[in-house]
């Protein structure tokens, strides 16, 4: 509410103000590292480092570019460079991630008594440690230059509108918008609305869900039937879905209200005939990262494939908590990739579409099941019960109740998983544009409901004390 109602009003109104870009810059990276202080005041300095260190390691990268004089010297030099660069951004990671999960596994095998570290993982390090990260990368392939003005650079890799969950934003897409961009009224109002629609998702629709999840799989499993596990991870599959694609609307929406143009992060995954297209649709920003700067240069397709997918899909679970649920997560879905490179996806094309969204929709949710339970015996128990091994029932009365309390919002959610209302504003778009005398039904639509839905969000912020933001822990 503070941020809905106190420092973003404050902020636009600042960005609006100021016209000459340069300013327009300092002052977002200012809003930005007071925006990150509020929640992290003291590891806002780590953040920091990381800006001076790439800032610094990229100016000398661009320096050591090769010369016909001094080719390999300058080519080692560029490597070492960047070499520094990674190994101290994933040093930071590996520190305050990770290093408590490594030492309780030391102890665990060795039957050690090595104190365990315990830190605070600063927030939205994830996400900015590998955008600086590519950021290093794309200066050292020469396929960007290095950023000139250090302030520029540290408003890029702190700006609030996708600093805490994503989606990772690569300096080479936004470059030229860092120098220049539109600040209209008519982006900062489509911004205002793509951010309603976020919040709307993340508020409404992913709470709600969490809920409901929690009512049904969150505590003893001992007594949940087989479709009363199936549908709690169904409900878990829609909180999941909502509340990171909400959190990357609201960050878009963010961007556009101040000139910038982010790339979409999730476009519509749960329509899609496999797992493979599914991570074409899904976290987007996070499987291009992992595909341009981990799978292809390992050798991608052409060589040691299996090795790729496995070093790829083991990060990506890593990447997601320091838990051995995340990692059998990831490599759940390298072996279920790996099938379909060899020979599922010829298999799936020859069946009806009903058949191929059925096969990703129920081989999604048993991933969802590692992923949800940290605990392996948990997992193992959920599974058991989804299968029918345990004496508990298919259905109960306890389901039907639930069932009935929810079903107007299981349809509301499933239809809002569906490009239906895309296609429905670009018929209504284009009905309207065609018609000019409805300029002003269309300008009166959309404010009505950012009204109503920004009104909407608040109440239930207000109201409810229960608003859990999952993408945190990652």
């Amino acid at each position: 509410m503070i941020f809905l109602y106190a420092f973003l009003p404050i902020v636009l109104l600042g960005n609006f103000l100021i016209r000459s870009i340069k300013y327009k810059n300092i002052f977002l990276m200012i809003a930005s590292l007071i925006f990150y202080s509020w929640g992290e005041p003291v590891w806002v300095i780590l953040l920091i480092i990381t800006g001076v260190m790439d800032y610094t390691i990229s100016h000398l990268i661009e320096d050591s570019r090769i010369t016909k004089k001094r080719f390999r010297a300058n080519k080692t030099k560029g490597k070492i460079l960047l070499l520094i660069s990674i190994s101290v951004n994933l040093s930071f990671l590996i520190v305050f991630k990770y290093s408590g999960f490594f030492v309780e596994n030391i102890n665990l095998l060795l039957h050690t008594h090595i104190p365990v570290p315990r830190f605070n993982l600063p927030i939205g390090i994830s996400f900015y440690s590998f955008q600086t990260m590519s950021y290093t990368i794309d200066v050292y392939r020469g396929d960007v230059k290095a950023e000139d003005s250090f302030l520029d650079f540290l408003m890029y890799v702190s700006f609030f509108t996708m600093l805490v969950a994503g989606p990772i934003i690569r300096y080479i897409d936004i470059a030229k918008q860092i120098k220049s961009r539109l600040s209209t009224m008519d982006y900062v109002l489509k911004g205002i609305n793509r951010f309603l629609i976020g919040l709307f998702k993340k508020v409404i629709i992913a709470n709600y869900a969490g809920v409901l999840v929690n009512n049904s799989i969150s505590g003893s499993l001992s007594d949940l039937s087989v479709f009363g596990m199936w549908l709690g991870i169904f409900f878990y599959a829609i909180q999941i879905y909502f509340d990171f694609s909400g959190y990357s609307d609201m960050a878009i929406g963010l961007g556009k209200m101040f000139g910038f143009d982010f790339l979409e992060n999730f476009n519509y995954p749960y329509i899609s005939k496999s797992l493979t297209e599914f991570w074409r649709r899904w976290h987007m920003s996070l499987s291009t990262f992992f595909r341009d700067y981990v799978y292809i240069p390992l050798g991608g397709n052409r060589r040691y494939l299996i090795r790729n997918l496995f070093i790829v899909w083991f990060l990506t679970g890593l990447w997601h908590g320091a838990n051995w649920n995340f990692i059998l997560w990831g490599l759940y879905f390298f072996i279920m990739l790996l099938m379909e490179k060899l020979f599922l996806l010829k298999l799936l094309k020859k069946l009806p579409s009903f058949f191929q969204h059925f096969y990703m929709i129920f081989f999604l949710l048993l991933s969802f099941v590692i992923f949800y339970f940290e605990n392996i015996t948990a997992s193992l128990k959920a599974f058991s019960i989804m299968f029918g091994f345990t004496n508990n029932g298919f259905i109960s009365n306890k389901d039907m109740i639930f069932l009935s309390n929810n079903y107007v919002f299981i349809i509301i959610s499933v239809v809002a998983c569906l490009p239906v209302v895309k296609f429905l504003k670009k018929f209504i778009d284009y009905f309207l544009v065609n018609n000019s005398k409805f300029d002003f039904l269309t300008t009166f639509s959309s404010t009505a409901f950012n009204f109503v839905t920004l009104l909407w969000c608040s109440a239930s912020l207000v109201g409810s004390t229960y608003n859990p933001f999952i993408y945190f822990k990652f």
